[in-house]
């Protein structure tokens, strides 16, 4: 606020009033308040990604996802978009016939007075009421297509193109005229361009007001990831999460058939390992090494004198609906205990678990979590006998994005015993000769990805489905790719293709299994210009499927050395997934295992099934793109996917999920 004061003292009005003097301040609505981003009569956060191409229209999203894919205001859009509702109101129920309207991280071009009394000046003598134009943007972002009609060096009318709402005035009749158009649907600047048909509005040739640029944006845009996906942008500047500084927490369960509490934790961003509840007593010692890896501990049975190790620290308390103690619940400290509702009362868990750790809570809903018998947040890694005692392994835990330096030092881990895994029926098999039924053919990319997916770039032949990077002739893509994706999702089960991959530097190929909301995913990656190497890794967050996780735990990148080169003949890949374990095999061998917590959770959620040929951005990655080896090819053939032989617990969740 006094940035913008300050800015605003730098300009007069026309009485001779420094502009500071003439402003009313109104506090914008807290994305925070869950409360106040509900849904409402005024907002509607549901809008398609047609209404985004309507405002700027981009080839590539429309290939990609149509006009009728739907996308979800994130909280932050609907907190700005009721901020601007309320400054509306009070324009409309106001005496001020005009009032401009400005965001808290503006500032004014030095030229701006002249530009606006111009600009105003025009505006109001084309006007086609009487008393001026209704709306009128000082401050815009140009989408790259806006229509601009009655256009000179001082103002034009727009149809449509305008991002931003940094400042603008409003006329008292363009207020109601907005206020009687809600619910406004979607991201408040983009309704906008829908509204200018009804509105005599105007803008200036050029923006006098623009946005701070030592300010760093805390919105979150809800089509960044489809336009990320579509190729249109790049996104790929993400950090790692940031663990939260409220453990530990010790909580128990009623040890229901699923585990809901656990699941519950993860979402919130802790690091959470569960305890049958059956084990021996563990002691103060053991207990002080798990806190040092986790930051939540589920089910722990703790002795007495742990218990007392566990107050001392100053740790949290959470007992769930009808939990199971050891102990006698009155020696916790009432302060930092909680007990929660139980979780059939819709979110009812939610409130008392994040007052007691002083977060917000999340905007998705309680989760019922994974059969208990997956033992999804048990720590499975291997153990190493020091003494002859076992001693807690600090996780090698990867905080940064996949595409790791080779400076980092990427274990090695050569092929060790033979293939063979817990599986049942073939539920798929496709020769990858010609089309199938099975598997579609990609439109979108991923963020760093310097091809995107088309599918002119895939062909089906005797020899299999070839993939071909190749330079592109699509409008603003450098190069292009192929991929393909089964078009069902898949829980557990044997994954294996045959496949030789593509040669050249700053190429990858790439076999895995992955999944969106929440991210999940199982990876081989397959180095062109490294073709004697295999990179695998898994990707985990937290969730029931449609929670929105995009980046939680992510494993370190393991290399693999094949003893063969992976681009001049077909070898055969193997991906087993088990609720317990993770395997990978090449030709008949395992090459690498992890457990749960070796370093992430198990991915437990249904995935897709992906092929793909890519140029990352980072060329520490896979090197410097070798354009003179394009076009290259990897091709795949003889898919077949069989299922793991589930118990009668995980077929009812296999069904529930479906």
């Amino acid at each position: 606020m006094r940035q913008t004061t300050r800015e605003l003292r730098r300009f007069m009005s026309s009485d001779g009033q420094t502009l500071d003097r003439l402003v009313y301040r109104l506090a914008a609505v807290d994305a925070r308040d869950g409360r106040a981003v509900a849904a409402t009569s005024d907002v509607d956060p549901n809008y398609v990604t047609g209404n985004q191409l309507y405002v700027q229209p981009d080839p590539r999203l429309r290939a990609c996802f149509g006009t009728e894919h739907p996308v979800r205001m994130t909280r932050q859009e609907v907190a700005v978009a009721r901020s601007h509702i309320e400054a509306w109101k009070l324009v409309a129920n106001g005496s001020e016939q005009y009032v401009l309207i400005l965001e808290d991280d503006v500032w004014l071009r030095p030229d701006a007075a002249e530009a606006i009394n111009r600009g105003w000046e025009t505006a109001r003598r084309r006007s086609w009421t009487s008393a001026g134009p209704h709306l009128m943007y000082l401050s815009y972002f140009d989408a790259g297509a806006v229509k601009r009609c009655e256009h000179d060096d001082a103002v034009f009318r727009p149809t449509r193109g305008l991002w931003h709402l940094s400042g603008y005035v409003l006329s008292r009749d363009g207020a109601l005229r907005l206020l009687r158009a809600l619910p406004v649907v979607g991201p408040v600047d983009m309704w906008m361009n829908y509204r200018f048909e009804e509105l005599d509005a105007y803008a200036l040739s050029r923006p006098a007001i623009l946005q701070r640029r030592d300010r760093v944006s805390d919105n979150c845009y809800s089509i960044l990831p489809y336009l990320a996906r579509a190729g249109v942008v790049d996104a790929d500047a993400v950090g790692p999460p940031t663990r939260l500084d409220a453990g530990p927490i010790f909580a128990w369960s009623a040890q229901r058939p699923d585990e809901g509490l656990a699941m519950a934790l993860s979402i919130l961003g802790f690091r959470v390992r569960v305890f049958d509840g059956d084990e021996v007593a563990i002691g103060a010692d053991e207990l002080l090494g798990v806190c040092r890896t986790f930051d939540a501990i589920v089910d722990a049975p703790l002795s007495t004198e742990a218990l007392s190790t566990a107050v001392a620290l100053g740790g949290k308390f959470v007992l769930d609906a009808d939990a199971t103690l050891r102990f006698d619940a009155g020696r916790l400290p009432a302060d930092r205990t909680t007990a929660l509702q139980p979780a059939h009362l819709s979110d009812a868990p939610w409130l008392p678990l994040c007052n007691l750790l002083r977060i917000l809570p999340p905007p998705a809903a309680y989760p019922v979590g994974v059969p208990r018998s997956w033992r999804l947040f048990r720590d499975d890694r291997p153990r190493v006998d020091f003494g002859g005692s076992p001693s807690e392994l600090a996780p090698t835990m990867d905080d940064s994005p996949w595409a790791l330096l080779p400076s980092d030092g990427w274990p090695s881990q050569p092929a060790t015993s033979a293939a063979g895994g817990d599986c049942g029926r073939q539920i798929l098999s496709a020769p990858m000769t010609v089309p199938s039924d099975a598997l579609g053919l990609s439109v979108e990319t991923f963020p760093g990805n310097r091809s995107p997916f088309v599918p002119a770039a895939v062909t089906f032949g005797d020899v299999g489905t070839c993939l071909v990077l190749s330079a592109s002739a699509a409008s603003g893509n450098e190069y292009q790719s192929g991929a393909f994706a089964s078009k069902g999702e898949f829980l557990h089960g044997r994954f294996e293709v045959e496949l030789m991959a593509a040669r050249g530097g700053g190429v990858v190929t790439g076999f895995f299994l992955h999944r969106g909301s929440p991210r999940q995913e199982i990876d081989i990656e397959l180095l062109g210009g490294d073709p004697r190497t295999m990179l695998v890794n898994v990707y985990f967050n937290a969730g029931d499927a449609g929670t929105v996780a995009d980046f939680g735990y992510r494993g370190s990148p393991i290399r693999i050395d094949l003893g063969f080169d992976c681009t001049e003949q077909f070898h055969h890949y193997v991906i087993e997934w088990t609720p317990q374990r993770i395997a990978w095999a090449v030709d008949g061998l395992i090459v690498h295992s992890r457990a749960s917590w070796d370093p992430t959770p198990i991915p437990h959620l249904p995935m897709r099934v992906h092929g793909n040929v890519w140029a990352p951005r980072s060329e520490t990655f896979a090197g410097r793109l070798d354009e003179s080896s394009l076009p290259s090819t990897a091709t795949f053939r003889n898919l077949q996917i069989s299922e793991w032989a589930p118990s009668h617990v995980s077929r009812g969740w296999a069904a529930r999920l479906a």
